[in-house]
């Protein structure tokens, strides 16, 4: 069968790891194209949370890649197998390449369910328990362009035994050779890429065996796992992600799985990291917050700097206390727009932000529409937020561009020009 075509051209590699470059070729038919860094689209069962087609497509500078997962999907399986024409179709997305991950990464999974043979996922009815063959059977229903390979990824907390994370890595290792053995098979799957899983929890030793085993295997690129914010400091996890980037090809993309926090995406791309998931976006939305954090590296400090109250946004969470699993708290780096203070505050939610929300309305217009439960905040908040974490990929790409990373960290982080 036909492997897939997609191909990375590199422009630019900033101080050993990070990457600058194109991912060319992308889809079925390779008519798309990715730059990197980048961030996937992320969706519930095709669609972006709060927000129609229509909508979501008055946005600029979309990412050509929608993230779907298997944990919404499965149990859609008898659906779409009767359906027969692949979850493109059936969701009605068009001129996109669609990628499926194994679990919702703004979702919470529980732990201890996985065995030998078997992964499990969570979907709006509970557990599903998922064999390699029921796992490509799902794919071959939903044939995406992209999917992450099966995996066993539950080491990533910290009491994790060295035993368990050795077997972690075997197991996956294994799903991913029986997922390959079956997808050369396919003629549903002809021209699909899979993703590798790399696994190892914090055991340097383990992720890197992980990463050269899976680097062995015939894949498309590879998804980092067990990263996640909460699970590790972030200078271990750029010791780490540093260490495995080392042993894959520079050819093929790195996926980073659970990270969208602006710091640590910054972190994560200084240490080789080419794409992340784009799920941050709808977290700060549920929680009626607005991003705020500046990423302009013009030259001009003024117009660059962010105002006070975006600077003093989210001081009720401090960026040292942040590594923590619960993902319900609020960041430094938005906005509580339920907040009173906000009631009578008729500026933009950004200054200068081009979006329909800040071009059209005020923040206590929005503040207005979050403490009435009104639908309509969590429309405004999302197109405002996925527009501005967007926009961010688009910054950090510049940096790296013109040697301005230290500068957009320190924008990214609120210290201003220093």
């Amino acid at each position: 069968m036909a492997a897939s075509r997609m191909k990375l051209e590199l422009s630019r590699v900033v101080q050993g790891n990070a990457r600058l470059g194109l991912l060319k070729e992308i889809g079925r038919m390779g008519q798309h194209s990715l730059d990197i860094p980048g961030c996937l689209l992320y969706t519930h069962l095709g669609t972006v949370p709060h927000l129609t087609q229509d909508t979501l497509h008055t946005l600029s500078s979309l990412p050509a890649v929608t993230q779907v997962t298997l944990s919404n999907m499965a149990e859609h399986q008898e659906v779409l197998e009767e359906f027969k024409s692949g979850f493109k179709k059936f969701a009605g997305l068009h001129d996109t390449v669609l990628y499926c991950s194994l679990h919702d990464p703004a979702a919470h999974c529980p732990t201890g369910h996985t065995t030998n043979k078997t992964v499990s996922v969570w979907g709006s009815g509970g557990r599903i328990e998922l064999t390699v063959a029921k796992f490509m059977a799902l794919q071959k229903a939903a044939q995406p362009d992209w999917y992450q390979s099966m995996a066993d990824g539950e080491t990533w907390q910290a009491n994790a035994s060295r035993k368990r994370v050795r077997k972690s890595v075997d197991r996956t290792l294994a799903h991913l050779d029986e997922c390959l053995m079956v997808h050369q098979k396919s003629q549903e799957l002809d021209g699909v890429g899979v993703f590798g899983v790399v696994e190892g929890g914090d055991i340097l030793e383990e992720r890197l065996r992980s990463a050269r085993e899976t680097a062995k295997r015939p894949v498309a690129g590879f998804c980092l796992d067990g990263f996640q914010t909460g699970a590790m400091d972030q200078v271990l996890r750029s010791q780490l992600i540093s260490a495995v980037t080392k042993e894959l090809p520079e050819d093929k993309p790195r996926l980073l799985q659970g990270v969208g926090r602006p710091d640590e995406v910054l972190a994560c791309v200084e240490a080789g990291v080419d794409l992340f998931e784009g799920f941050f976006p709808f977290q700060a939305t549920e929680r009626g917050c607005a991003l705020c954090f500046s990423f302009d590296i013009t030259p001009d400090p003024e117009s660059a700097a962010p105002d006070e109250e975006q600077r003093t946004a989210g001081e009720t969470q401090p960026n040292r206390d942040l590594n923590c699993v619960d993902q319900t708290h609020m960041t430094s780096f938005e906005m509580n727009l339920k907040d009173k203070r906000y009631q009578d505050d008729f500026r933009p939610l950004v200054e200068g932000c081009g979006c329909y929300c800040c071009r059209n309305h005020q923040r206590a217009y929005v503040h207005h529409l979050l403490v009435t439960n009104e639908l309509l905040a969590g429309v405004l908040l999302m197109i405002h937020n996925t527009s501005h974490y967007h926009s961010f990929f688009r910054a950090i790409r510049a940096a790296l561009a013109s040697d301005k990373m230290d500068l957009l960290r320190r924008r990214v982080l609120g210290n201003g020009e220093k």
